[in-house]
């Protein structure tokens, strides 16, 4: 009887040993799905930027408004009439 109790303790210590500190051990799982979930809010991140992304595809396909906006603000776009103005925004005087 003494054996069977000793050797039941030690399958007991085995299988505990093995559940927290073996190959696929619990820290594992956790350690696991804290990084699903930072690659999920990574991924979350993208999406929302995917669909800014497609929203102003859209917009410059569909028209010549959003077109004509990204000429003026990057290229110095200037219609025929305007005047172009260049406001310095630092004082030149030391």
């Amino acid at each position: 009887m003494r054996w069977l109790q000793l050797s039941l303790l030690f399958i007991l210590i085995v299988l505990q040993y093995r559940l927290w500190f073996g190959e696929n051990s619990w820290r594992d799982v956790q350690r696991l799905d804290d990084e699903i979930a930072s690659q999920q809010a990574e991924i979350d991140r993208r999406e929302a930027r995917n669909q800014v992304l497609r929203a102003r595809v859209d917009d410059l396909k569909s028209g010549l408004d959003a077109v004509e906006e990204l000429a003026r603000s990057n290229l110095g776009l200037v219609k025929e009439g305007e005047v172009f103005y260049v406001i310095p925004t630092e004082n030149l005087n030391p």
